[in-house]
């Protein structure tokens, strides 16, 4: 069923607004919780109070963080069923049981033992009490394991078919969506991006108390662990970049080219490590891409396709065709896949007719040109781009602020290291002011992960015009505003109640 644009536009941006800010909370909450089970077993395993002082306070910190990020999390789950109740019915098989999952197993798990490390302090033993915090840690990381393969399988679907009969997709091999390799390498690389947030937020926190001179043995302390986790972490996340990048190469590649403003392929194809777009740009045109640039030679062919000599297809290749290298343009899979809607909508009214052997050649017909059926419900090629300017900024704002916080970690731990971090004040301030960058990295990462993909709600079966919900658009427009509204509201609660923390301090905690 195809919808407006106008109602399309704002259901698209009703769940934006709803996921932007859902991972301002998310990643504090998936590194908060290995930090502070860190900082416990320190206390467990030496006795200090002052270690039990600093797990405390922090612990405090994400209890108010996961409390609020909870609700908007419960409200895009909901949104799945109003505003995308075409997506929900045709891939519901597959897409609803890591959910399921999800709800059933690791937020319950993460639920039922927060309440033991928040509450248990005097009421189990310490290393029940350490037990549940490692808990609550694992938990949480469990929940976003299975909605990231929820997510990986819209960018790369498998493990399912498409019954004809019921005009669904249905689950044939669980194992097959768990281990997706996309969906692998996004969990594996967005859990370590919240990670590396979690110890920014940790060290700029210190920092601040080191420049009100305050509380400085918490702040070194605090810092030495966080730089330690952040570092490994930011290694880490520079080695799953570069496998969630492979996996999009070859599942992806339209994406691959808009995050690089690559409009013609090449071989030993550069990655652009600064550049300026050209807004003149267009499709098929001889103009620059870039105003400005400054190439590294080879290296995107290396990053996708782990060979510098390797051919990467740019947004032209893509979009007319390259028979050199078996490129299908979006023309031609626009014209396959129309004649794979008709022939399912034959095959369907063949049967109701009871004419069985048409009802076979439709069939026949379907499944000789399925493989590109979604492509048949776009009404023009360029439609198959996605925004080259958003994704290439949100791609390069990530990379580039991934950077900075991997040379910071190093900083930070070197001096902690040598007691000499309360001397820099230009490093503290630094660190300080690198706590709202590390949200920025956030959300540029999911800016691509989601924008690139575009016009799919599932890659290259389901476009988003086709996945919405049959509602009014000004119902989607009011709760737009509503839900504006009361995220910003969420958001400003959650800042107040924590700087009021912050402000008293670890001793009065």
């Amino acid at each position: 069923m195809e919808h407006s644009d106008l109602l399309v536009d704002w259901s698209r941006a009703q769940f934006a607004l709803t996921a932007l800010y859902h991972w301002i909370f998310v990643p504090l909450t998936l590194g908060l919780t290995f930090l502070v089970a860190i900082m416990e077993t320190m206390y467990v395993k030496t006795g200090d109070e002052k270690w039990k002082t600093i797990t405390k306070y922090w612990m405090g910190l994400l209890a108010i963080n996961f409390a609020i990020g909870l609700a908007t999390g419960i409200i895009m789950e909901f949104e799945f069923g109003t505003n995308w109740s075409n997506y929900s019915w045709i891939v519901g098989d597959i897409f609803g049981a890591p959910l399921a999952i999800e709800g059933l197993m690791a937020f319950f798990m993460e639920s039922t033992f927060f309440a033991v490390m928040f509450f248990g302090w005097d009421k189990v033993s310490k290393k029940m009490h350490l037990t549940s915090t490692w808990l609550v840690a694992i938990g949480s990381n469990l929940s976003a394991l299975w909605i990231l393969i929820a997510n990986g399988w819209m960018q790369h679907p498998v493990g399912m078919e498409f019954n004809p009969d019921t005009a669904r997709n249905e689950m044939h091999n669980f194992l097959e969506v768990i281990f997706n390799p996309n969906a692998v390498s996004k969990f594996l690389h967005t859990v370590s991006s919240g990670y590396v947030l979690a110890s920014l937020f940790v060290i700029g926190i210190s920092a601040w108390y080191m420049l009100k001179k305050r509380d400085m043995q918490f702040a070194r302390r605090s810092i030495i662990v966080a730089s330690s986790f952040g570092l490994i972490a930011s290694m880490y996340l520079i080695t799953t970049g570069d496998q969630s990048a492979y996996q999009v190469a070859r599942t992806q590649p339209m994406k691959l080219a808009a995050m690089e403003g690559l409009y013609d392929g090449e071989k030993r194809a550069g990655i652009v490590a600064f550049g300026i777009l050209n807004d003149a740009k267009k499709i098929g045109d001889d103009i620059d891409p870039f105003i400005f640039r400054f190439e590294i030679p080879g290296a995107l062919s290396f990053l996708g396709y782990h060979s510098i000599n390797a051919f990467v297809p740019g947004i032209d290749d893509l979009f007319y065709g390259n028979k050199k290298h078996n490129i299908i343009s979006i023309s031609d899979k626009i014209r396959e896949g129309k004649i794979a809607v008709k022939a399912l909508r034959d095959y369907k009214d063949y049967k109701k007719e009871n004419d069985m052997p048409r009802a076979a050649a439709a069939l026949k017909t379907f499944r000789e040109n399925q493989k590109y059926m979604g492509y048949g419900y776009l009404k023009d090629p360029k439609e198959a781009v996605p925004s080259v300017a958003l994704s290439f900024y949100s791609f390069h704002t990530m990379v580039g602020l991934g950077t900075w916080f991997f040379v910071l970690f190093i900083i930070t731990l070197y001096y902690s290291m040598i007691n000499e971090m309360h001397n820099k004040k230009w490093l503290q301030y630094l660190a300080l002011f690198t706590i709202p960058l590390g949200y920025v990295a956030q959300e540029a990462g999911w800016i691509t992960a989601e924008a690139g993909r575009q016009p799919w709600a599932i890659q290259d079966m389901l476009p988003v015009g086709m996945a919405a919900s049959n509602v009014a658009t000004t119902s989607v427009m009011i709760t737009f505003w509503l839900f504006a509204v009361l995220f910003t509201g969420l958001l400003i609660a959650e800042v107040k109640i924590m700087l009021k923390q912050i402000k008293i301090g670890p001793e009065g905690h």
